[in-house]
């Protein structure tokens, strides 16, 4: 095979690796973030005392609730 075949060679692997490597850890994030989401209880919490709310338990659950109802019909929209 010529040198300029094998450019070419590495080029089109090099290629196809950054792109397929990509993708996946594309989806290794998605994933990852879907089953540990960024956002917990206790930040919740905090965010509302430093706006000056006082944060009920009934109203921390209804929040994360919301937080979760939005993250599954993002998904299925994605699908």
């Amino acid at each position: 095979m010529p040198t300029w075949g094998w450019i070419i060679l590495v080029i089109v692997a090099l290629i196809g690796g950054l792109v397929g490597g990509f993708f996946i850890s594309r989806k290794y994030m998605m994933d990852y973030f879907e089953k540990n989401p960024p956002i917990d209880e206790n930040m919740l919490r905090m965010m509302m005392l430093q706006m000056g709310q006082k944060p009920s338990e009934r109203k921390i659950n209804q929040m994360m609730s919301q937080m979760k109802s939005q993250q599954k019909k993002k998904n299925n929209a994605k699908k």
